[in-house]
């Protein structure tokens, strides 16, 4: 799942494997305020929050707690920076996309410090941080920073009288709250699209893990955003979250979370100014391992669809479908995969799980163990906390899983893996469909007419084939059903961003 930046030269790439990068084990947080107009703030109401390490349960430093004063003042400097004749709006397109390829440098030359603030913040492994998320963090910047001067309308033919064209248009203010699992990744989808189309932004992170979102912070205004196009404000989600979502003078939220709170944000939107808004919710996704495929490697990427990140992924392959030929065999492996998984320290470079991010979590996922346990599943490995270790848990494996057991219908978003039989592909699809959700499946079978008849059926935003989490900045994402509205990534997210403007225009119809 790691992606290397290869280096090439003469097109020849470099073969040399370089050191694997080492943590900033002592690293001095340096920004816990509150940034609005390119500038650091109190709090109106000087309070401040604490941000704890999962890790080690030991309190990171307290970050300024923003409330509905700050959202305000952060507005208002958003909309002051949008304003006509503003130097964000005078500026041109191509300069907005160096803006943002400058930031993707930046996050190039502090990415040691990025990844290692990611991993006290969330408690998930160094090398995965650095690899996984600040890798999609720069490619998805670079992927917009290409779009900025290339958004443009279309001509239409109309009357013969009349010339008619579109404008794709910056929104206004957008507002993003952002969630705990993948703290910096999500602030990046959502902001390198906006600022590509030239909308300014007010950004909540997930008051759990706000440390990379204010460094961010830093970074923009040393790479020369004019102030108010960026704004940061942390907080709690009844009170800055709120506020946000509330705010007449904020034309569009993304949001990406869970269900529920996904359902206030769109009503709040809905009775406040009608707001646009982009939801990327949660999952009980499906991964379908048919009795042709590579067991191989549908085992392996059913293993990492659903442990990686500690299970903390809305994509996680949360209920796996094994045809009943296999299914003894695909259980086996699987708990041989699991009861291999390194769980512990993050910042050593062999783990593969870190812990849980607080304890609300933790005790939410040993609560749905402990239902499979009673429901008659049947507990193949793990499924107990790991003593004297804070928030860690053991890799879960459950065989044996029927469809109307707890585990098999809710989001987990945690390191439990439920395995399922079935016997033929028309019962699969139903049962895959058979949710609330519809954000991600998985398929793995070697028969392309299986894969493509699949593909079709599943109501799902996402589909893999054979292969897992695949997620590109150049490929949209995002949900049917209750896993939320709209795209993030490839150029479909740019129309979450822009409005369409008409002009008709009508001829002289004297001679010239």
């Amino acid at each position: 799942m790691a992606a290397l930046n290869g280096a090439v030269e003469n097109g020849q790439p470099d073969r040399k494997v370089p050191p694997l990068p080492r943590p900033l084990r002592s690293l001095e947080v340096k920004y816990t305020k509150i940034f609005i107009n390119n500038e650091w703030h109190e709090s109106t109401s000087g309070k401040k929050f604490p941000t704890y390490n999962p890790s080690t349960l030991e309190k990171i430093c307290d970050v300024e707690e923003g409330d509905k004063p700050d959202v305000d003042n952060a507005v208002e400097a958003a909309k002051a920076a949008f304003q006509r004749g503003s130097p964000w709006r005078q500026m041109d397109a191509l300069s907005r996309g160096r803006l943002l390829h400058k930031l993707a440098d930046l996050l190039e030359r502090d990415r040691v410090i990025l990844a290692t603030l990611e991993t006290m913040d969330t408690g998930k492994p160094f090398l995965q941080a650095y690899f996984i998320d600040l890798e999609g963090c720069i490619k998805t910047l670079r992927y917009y920073a290409g779009w900025a001067d290339k958004i443009q309308g279309r001509t239409i033919p109309v009357d013969e009288n009349f010339v008619c064209f579109t404008r794709h248009e910056p929104m206004g203010v957008c507002g993003a709250i952002t969630p705990w699992n993948f703290p910096l990744l999500m602030l990046v989808w959502k902001m390198a699209p906006a600022l590509c189309c030239g909308n300014t932004l007010v950004i909540k992170p997930a008051e759990q893990t706000p440390l990379t979102s204010l460094y961010i912070g830093s970074l923009i205004k040393e790479v020369g955003f004019p102030p108010g196009v960026v704004n940061i404000v942390p907080g709690y989600g009844p009170t800055a979250g709120a506020a946000i979502s509330t705010h007449h003078s904020i034309d569009k939220i993304a949001f990406t979370g869970s269900t529920k709170v996904g359902k206030l944000i769109k009503e709040a939107a809905s009775k406040s100014n009608l707001k646009r808004v982009t939801l990327e919710l949660g999952g009980k996704n499906p991964c379908i391992v048919c009795a042709d495929a590579d067991l191989d490697l549908a085992v392996e990427c059913a293993h990492q669809g659903v442990f990686f990140n500690q299970g903390q992924c809305c994509t996680a392959a949360s209920r796996v479908f094994v045809e009943e030929q296999i299914y003894p065999e695909f259980v086996k492996r699987s708990v041989e995969y699991a009861k291999k998984r390194l769980v512990g320290d993050p910042f050593d470079a062999r783990t593969e799980q870190g812990p849980q991010i607080d304890q609300k979590q933790f005790d939410k996922i040993l609560e749905l163990i402990e239902s499979g346990k009673k429901e008659g599943a049947k507990l193949e490995c793990g499924g107990l906390a790991i003593e004297d270790r804070g928030l860690f848990i053991k890799p879960t494996v459950f065989s044996e899983v029927t469809d109307n057991m707890r585990i098999a219908k809710e989001e987990i978003f945690g390191p439990v893996q439920p395995i399922m039989k079935f016997k033929s592909i028309e019962e699969v699809i139903r049962r895959a469909n058979s949710t609330e959700y519809g954000l991600t499946a998985a398929v793995f079978t070697k028969n392309l007419d299986r894969a493509l008849t699949l593909a079709s059926a599943l109501q799902s935003g996402t589909v893999w084939i054979n292969c897992y989490n695949a997620l590109y900045a150049q490929a949209p994402f995002g949900g049917f059903k209750m896993s939320g509205n709209g795209r993030e990534l490839g150029e479909y997210a740019l129309a979450e961003y822009t409005e369409v403007k008409t002009v008709t225009i009508k001829l002289s119809q004297k001679s010239p």
